[in-house]
């Protein structure tokens, strides 16, 4: 151990495991040692054990005779310092407090071993250059972190900035951003023009602040900031991403946008549709192109995707908005009513038909008729419902008279129908005059970035109508949620999402909420071992959240047993005291715990 005193009196002791002061002399944390009648400063090493005491065989001796022989020990890993007593007859503090197992030290904090005080300081290190990632290196990044994300319950923020100006002003404006983002965080290059922000962990009351700090550090560039968080708009790297894009893409300049904030609100007669996935935002611009005419518009789509939506916005869209929309489920009528309930039917036309009865044709008059499931007409309805379309007129069950017909029709099916032109169960003459104009409409799960939007907002409808609290979802649920193949949809997420609204117990709808059909057992392993898909099983609540409801219930004991003093609960646990005050706030255990350190 060399000793060495400077011209101000203080005397720096160094070890070989201590940093040398020529080199990182602003970056060590150092102890100020103030004795009766000297002081000096020692440097820590960057990781090991130092012995307080006074024999000499301790790397920092004392002359109080009060201190004991091997007084405490300060252990430095990983960047933290930490202090414990060695059974000394006078006990170890830190801020007037006694330390009961091991206590981590911040920059300020004074210890006192008897007579002699050790003042703890820990200069700020200067960041250095950022080192700026491209895009592949970026996304590799970001699958490690959403996997970690998903294990432990973490959130996990992505900002996407577009620069104006190219790459020169993206490279200046990189240069300028690195400065103002946290060490955890990571910065990247995305295409000529563009940068990427992955930061780990923030809080939601965070994000504003963080926003702030980017905006402040580049308001001399051109930039449209873009924002998407796990799990709240995305539960996948691609679906992340490309959230943050078009959330950036919608900014003005020098302004932030949520992937939340941009979703698009359809109002159809009463009617709210969420529009978020860029491929359902081309569906409702073609359909509104297209309702401008009077052409037939055929709806095709999986069971339960929205196929009524895209014809309520034929509707909405078309010259007709002001006339009634008559829909009628051509699956749900028998096959001797549905030409009686197309085209109505003259009292005595049949046995039961008692009165004159208007057709929906009739019926709908100046709008539109919507035949859903048009797929299950029997062949007889469906030549005459072709014969409709071409004359605009139709006679009633009955009747001889012909009466003319001012309607726009849509029909939909979920059906192959060229498939079943071959198979001869639909004529093909109306398969072409149905589908000259087609709609398709993309299943659930080609949606992704509408998915989380969907799940909450039906989550929040389930509640008001029982009468309930609102709860949110929890990242294992949402995940689970966004893996599952949605064979149903809409209709079969909304039927879940009510599932758990009724049987969730607490504040958060967790995977062992929704039905055990999507909750269920993974999928079946293939040749190589590896699974198909993995959705926990509906009887095991996962680890990481056996810990967390651990953890929390552990830190209200401790809070308790310490009056709510943190500093003192967080000792009972051997829990950093800086770890210990995240967690408060992240268990909300603000009213267990009183802040007195």
């Amino acid at each position: 151990m060399d000793n060495d005193r400077d011209s101000a009196g203080l005397m720096t002791m160094t070890m070989s495991a201590t940093p040398r002061e020529s080199t990182l002399p602003q970056l060590a944390p150092f102890l100020v040692v103030i004795e009766e009648s000297a002081s000096w400063r020692f440097v820590l090493p960057s990781a090991g054990a130092v012995t307080i005491g006074r024999v000499s065989g301790c790397e920092i001796e004392l002359k109080d005779p009060t201190a004991s022989r091997k007084h405490a020990l300060l252990r430095v890993d990983g960047g933290h310092v930490l202090v414990s007593d060695l059974g000394s007859y006078n006990g170890t503090l830190v801020n007037g407090e006694v330390v009961v197992g091991e206590r981590e030290l911040h920059a300020g904090d004074l210890l006192q071993v008897s007579a002699t005080a050790l003042s703890f300081h820990r200069p700020e290190r200067r960041p250095g250059p950022r080192a700026i990632i491209d895009d592949a290196a970026f996304h590799q990044r970001l699958e490690l972190e959403l996997e970690r994300a998903r294990r432990f319950q973490r959130t996990l923020t992505v900002i996407a900035l577009r620069i104006d100006g190219g790459s020169a002003a993206r490279g200046a404006a990189a240069h300028a951003l690195a400065g103002a983002l946290r060490a955890v965080d990571v910065l990247a290059t995305d295409g000529t023009a563009g940068l990427l922000v992955m930061a780990p962990e923030l809080a939601p009351d965070e994000v504003p602040r963080v926003i702030a700090r980017i905006t402040v550090a580049i308001a001399g560039w051109r930039a449209h900031l873009g924002i998407a968080r796990f799990p709240d708009d995305a539960v996948d790297e691609a679906t992340l991403l490309a959230s943050a894009r078009a959330a950036a893409a919608s900014a003005a300049v020098g302004q932030a946008a949520t992937a939340t904030a941009i979703a698009r609100r359809l109002s159809l007669g009463g009617v709210e549709v969420l529009i978020a996935e860029p491929a359902m935002t081309r569906m409702f611009a073609l359909i509104e192109r297209m309702a401008a005419s009077d052409l037939p518009i055929l709806v095709t789509g999986e069971t339960g995707s929205g196929k009524e939506s895209a014809a309520r916005a034929v509707h909405h869209f078309s010259p007709r908005r002001a006339g009634p929309m008559v829909s009628l489920n051509c699956a749900a009528i028998p096959e001797g009513l549905v030409e009686s309930e197309l085209f109505g039917h003259e009292k005595g036309a049949f046995s039961g038909a008692t009165a004159t009865k208007v057709g929906l044709f009739e019926a709908a008059s100046g709008g539109t008729i919507f035949l859903d499931e048009i797929g299950e007409l029997p062949l007889g309805t469906q030549s005459k419902l072709l014969r409709a379309l071409d004359g605009a007129k139709i006679t009633r069950v009955g009747a001889v008279i012909e009466r003319a017909i001012d309607v726009r029709i849509v029909a939909a099916t979920n059906r192959d129908l060229p498939a079943e032109v071959k198979a001869g169960r639909f004529r093909e003459d109306l398969y072409f005059r149905l589908g000259g104009a087609t709609v398709a409409v993309p299943p659930l799960r080609e949606r992704p970035r509408e998915l989380p939007l969907l799940a909450r907002e039906l989550l929040a409808a389930a509640r008001a109508r029982l009468g309930r609290d609102p709860v949110v979802i929890s990242g294992s649920a949402m995940h689970v949620l966004a893996q599952y193949r949605w064979p149903g949809n809409v209709r079969e997420l909304k039927n879940a999402i009510e599932y758990a609204a009724a049987v969730v117990d607490g504040d958060e709808v967790d995977v062992w909420h929704l039905p055990p059909a999507i909750a269920g057992d993974a999928e079946p392993i293939d040749d190589d071992g590896a699974a198909e898909a993995a959705r926990p099983v509906a009887s095991f609540r996962p680890i990481a959240e056996e810990l967390r409801a651990l953890e929390r219930k552990r830190m209200i004991q401790a809070l308790e047993a310490a009056s709510g003093v943190q500093t003192r609960a967080a000792e009972l646990l051997r829990m950093p005291r800086r770890t210990f005050v995240a967690k408060v706030k992240e268990y909300e255990l603000a009213e267990v715990a009183r802040r007195r350190d």
